[in-house]
């Protein structure tokens, strides 16, 4: 269970983005945080180990000048859970993201809840996985403007095949403060699963309409989530941002 006191105010925010995607999936959310006067940055995972994708978080952490607000979607929430414990992590935002518990087989606890359409899409080659044309249009970028899907497509990230199997050693969420946007038309990650994170880590939480990239399709919503992380805001989330 996530730490319950007041997170302690931020004026930082690193930004971690899943698998399938790059750092531009949070163009339209880096715009609204710089305008209320946030330092933003946007890690490139190299999505070839959790090792490797943790150490990428962790070199953007270590370049902030104060209490900074850490945000992962998707696979990234596996990596925010590993490198949170931080010094400078003052609290922990999840986007339609993993957040196993420290050793946890993630796959596993996955496989009790319903089989999202996006897994059926997965196309190895020569080491490494992406989604298929249709499986990232239709499924990974429901709802997204189709030339926007389009270019998202164009820079999905390549993920080594066996970056999923990699297992944290900690689980930040049980010591930071945590906030969880469950995406409830999500077909890459099964909304009930969602919940039963947000839940398990006490998380304030937010439910949009949206697909698995709520971050392109809601950014507001989950820009104003942000900012109650970074102002240490805990309780009910206010209306109108789902």
């Amino acid at each position: 269970m996530s730490d319950t006191s007041p997170a302690e105010p931020a004026s930082n925010v690193v930004l971690v983005h899943g698998a399938y995607a790059d750092g531009s999936s949070w163009s339209d959310v880096i715009p609204l945080l710089q305008r209320a006067g946030l330092t933003v940055t946007a890690v490139q995972n190299p999505l070839t180990s959790l090792a490797e994708d943790v150490a990428a978080t962790n070199r953007a952490l270590d370049r902030q000048d104060g209490p900074t607000v850490l945000v992962g979607h998707s696979w990234a929430g596996t990596v925010i859970s590993e490198a949170g414990n931080h010094p400078l992590v003052s609290a922990l935002v999840y986007v339609a993201a993993r957040a196993p518990d420290a050793g946890e087989d993630y796959t596993a606890l996955a496989a009790k809840y319903p089989t999202p359409p996006a897994n059926a899409g997965l196309v190895h080659h020569g080491g490494y996985a992406q989604l298929s044309e249709s499986a990232f249009l239709d499924d990974f970028a429901g709802g997204v403007d189709a030339t926007r899907a389009r270019t998202l497509y164009a820079a999905q990230g390549p993920i080594a095949d066996d970056l999923f199997k990699g297992r944290t050693t900690t689980a930040a969420w049980r010591d930071k403060p945590c906030y969880y946007s469950i995406s409830t038309q999500d077909r890459t990650t099964a909304p009930e699963l969602e919940r039963f994170l947000a839940e398990r880590m006490d998380a304030t939480t937010i439910e949009v309409d949206s697909s698995h990239l709520a971050m392109v399709t809601h950014p507001e919503a989950i820009a104003d989530l942000i900012l109650m992380a970074t102002r240490g805001a805990r309780g009910p989330v206010p209306s109108g941002q789902g």
